[in-house]
């Protein structure tokens, strides 16, 4: 089972080590910079929803570019997109750094500079996560999601408390110039990476198809809306405790930066505590059954930091709240990767993160705005209500279990030729499939077209039908479009393994002496006869 691979066996992989030591360092200077940005924030502003909306700057841009981002992971080179991101975020921290020791920061320009930064990661983390599936294998993935999940908690159990002494005892500036030294370490990483070369011998997708393909294969996916439905809630319930720990800290606890950042080293310290037990749950329990205990285990810790004034229970607490933080997100994060194929998953992943990180988002504002109005124990209280009820939630919508279907390319299909001169711009294109089914065979035969209708609109066809003939009863044909040439080809080459199975279960109803018929037809309007295609004559 691949669920009980160790996760240390990947370090074996040159490759998966030095990005993972790399990450390390990056994240140890992005939990830095956050001490030191929610807690400048504290200085600047008396509003409690000002410092919650440090959070909310940094998840906004990951909701909203996200899904850009995943279509750059699926069509673009990925090292070339996080080297990008990376070295805009690099230079962002710079300027931050420069203003911050000149004292020139606002609090909305402290926000504007955090919302730079979370565009940088915005276009990074998609490419990073599908990057996973290019260095190791689909087994062994899950246990790259959890060392990766681990390597970032790791940092969250120092990163925080050595901000929270860099700010202590220099200041927010020093902490952002940590940060924008964290950087080099992964952009020198990615630099010496030689990545995979893509497959190129179909045209890049234009990015208005790329946008609807991704859409189209969520929609058409009823477990992938489960997670990202469930990512959003956990998201959007979470956050709270994140987004107003600064101000439980200065105001219940009556501590210091240095204390804020113990108290997130708890957090972290549970979160690899989690990581680490991460293999061992999976193996005994459901995903459904990990995923609810995450929600009511972040709950509890929600309620006890509401009603806390004692450090050491506050800790304690933010230690189970990091613990079930890492169970859930990486939980629903492998759901997703293993539930996609290759050609897609940016994009998925992207809307994952687009629906998890605007839950963040959503819930930053909304908290800061309950914790304006009634306090930061009325908001930690409403919080915990509302994970409890995404516990509920999953009673009914409960999360699917890895996916065991081989979702690598089926590699069947091969261009068929044609007597005309044929771009991949060429179309539209509309396709038709004959079949003869027995009367006694109709009741299986529309199961598994409606199947073969969610596949085919997943993959890219359009205005799918299914067709009986009114003379011959036996006789049925499946028809669809496709834009160009070029995108059919496309849908056929997005077939998987998984979906052999359905195709030789169609063929087998079919009754003819020969396979099913297919007409591949190209849409004419009246032409000239000069401008015809035809090479040849007939």
């Amino acid at each position: 089972m691949p669920d009980r691979i160790s996760p240390l066996i990947l370090f074996r992989n040159q490759t998966f080590r030095s990005l993972w030591i790399a990450a390390l360092a990056s994240n140890f200077g992005g939990l830095v910079q956050a001490v030191g940005a929610a807690w400048l924030m504290t200085s600047l502003s008396d509003s409690q929803n000002m410092v919650a909306l440090v959070q909310g700057s940094v998840a906004l841009p990951i909701m909203i570019f996200s899904l850009l981002a995943g279509v750059f992971a699926d069509n673009f080179d990925r090292r070339r997109v996080m080297l990008i991101a990376q070295s805009f975020m690099f230079g962002v921290s710079i300027l931050l750094t420069f203003m911050a020791f000149e004292g020139w920061l606002t609090p909305w320009l402290l926000l504007a500079f955090t919302f730079s930064i979370g565009c940088g990661t915005a276009l990074h983390n998609p490419s990073w996560q599908a990057t996973m599936g290019d260095i190791v294998s689909r087994e062994e993935l899950p246990s790259a999601v959890s060392l990766n999940s681990m390597g970032f908690n790791l940092m969250r159990s120092i990163g925080p408390a050595a901000g929270g002494a860099i700010v202590a005892i220099a200041g927010a500036a020093a902490a952002f110039a940590v940060n924008a030294l964290s950087y080099v370490a992964i952009i020198l990483a990615l630099l010496r990476w030689k990545a995979p070369l893509r497959d190129t011998h179909l045209p890049r997708e234009p990015m208005g198809s790329a946008f609807s393909a991704g859409l189209r294969y969520v929609a058409m996916s009823p477990n992938l809306m489960r997670v990202i439905l469930r990512g959003f809630w956990f998201g959007l319930s979470a956050i709270a405790l994140l987004a107003l720990l600064p101000v439980v800290v200065r105001e219940t606890l009556q501590a210091t930066a240095f204390v804020y950042g113990i108290m997130l080293g708890c957090f972290g310290m549970g979160a690899v505590f989690g990581a680490l037990a991460n293999a061992g749950l999976r193996a005994r329990f459901r995903n459904e059954m990990i995923a609810r205990g995450g929600f009511v285990g972040f709950a509890l810790s929600c309620a006890v930091l509401a009603v806390s004034a004692q450090p050491v229970l506050s800790g304690a607490a933010l230690m189970l709240a990091g613990a079930c933080w890492v169970l859930s997100l990486s939980m629903f994060n492998v759901t997703i990767q293993l539930s996609t194929p290759r050609w897609v998953v940016g994009r998925v992943i992207a809307l994952y993160q687009t629906g998890t990180f605007g839950g963040m988002a959503a819930g930053s504002l909304i908290w800061g705005i309950v914790a304006d109005r009634g306090g930061p124990e009325t908001a930690l209280a409403g919080a915990s209500v509302m994970l409890l009820i995404g516990a509920l939630i999953g009673l009914r919508l409960p999360l699917p279990e890895f996916s065991g279907l081989d979702l690598d390319p089926l590699n069947r299909f091969k261009e068929p030729d044609t007597r005309f001169d044929l771009s991949y711009r060429s179309g539209p294109v509309m396709v038709m499939v004959d079949y003869e089914i027995a009367q006694a065979d109709v009741p299986e035969f529309l199961t598994a077209m409606s199947l073969r209708r969610r596949v085919r609109i997943r993959d890219g066809a359009q205005q799918w039908a299914l067709l009986r003939d009114l003379h011959r009863p036996e006789h049925w044909s499946e028809s669809y479009h496709v834009p160009t040439w070029g995108e059919y080809v496309r849908h056929n080459e997005r077939r998987t393994n998984a979906d052999a199975e359905l195709s030789d279960q169609i063929r087998r109803l079919h009754r003819g002496d020969t396979p099913p018929e297919v007409h591949r037809m190209i849409e004419r309007q009246t032409v000239p006869l000069r401008d015809d295609m035809l090479q040849k004559e007939t």
